[in-house]
């Protein structure tokens, strides 16, 4: 048995979702198409983007998943790409806190995805 290797966020805008996260994550697609657009993030894996069912996919649907970083170093580069990302004009949904697995911030893309960001385990 494998592990996942594909892992999707559903979006309403192809195009302002690939903006948003070619942008946050300063990653390129690995494709371009009108509804799906593939973000390889390590070997044989895709984070990816999909628009086919934009009607199902509204501001009032709830986000109960979270796109996760894990980023390494100190509180203080938590602190850090808080800013960096803040400064972009991003949705903060919790601002830098202690949590036990260590500091941690969370943000929205523009559909109300969530994304946190947290130090590596």
């Amino acid at each position: 048995m494998s592990a996942p290797n594909l892992f999707l966020v559903y979006v309403t805008d192809i195009e302002r979702a690939t903006a948003f996260y070619s942008d946050l994550f300063d990653i390129k697609p690995v494709i371009t198409t009108p509804r799906y657009i593939p973000f390889e993030v390590a070997p044989g894996v895709l984070f990816a983007l999909w628009s086919g069912r934009a009607d199902q996919v509204t501001p009032e649907t709830p986000r109960t998943s979270e796109v996760g970083l894990m980023i390494p170093g100190s509180s203080a580069a938590i602190d850090a790409l808080h800013a960096e990302w803040a400064a972009k004009g991003v949705t903060v949904v919790e601002k830098p806190h202690d949590e036990p697995f260590g500091r941690t911030f969370m943000i929205t893309d523009p559909d109300g995805n969530l994304i946190r960001v947290a130090p590596v385990d």
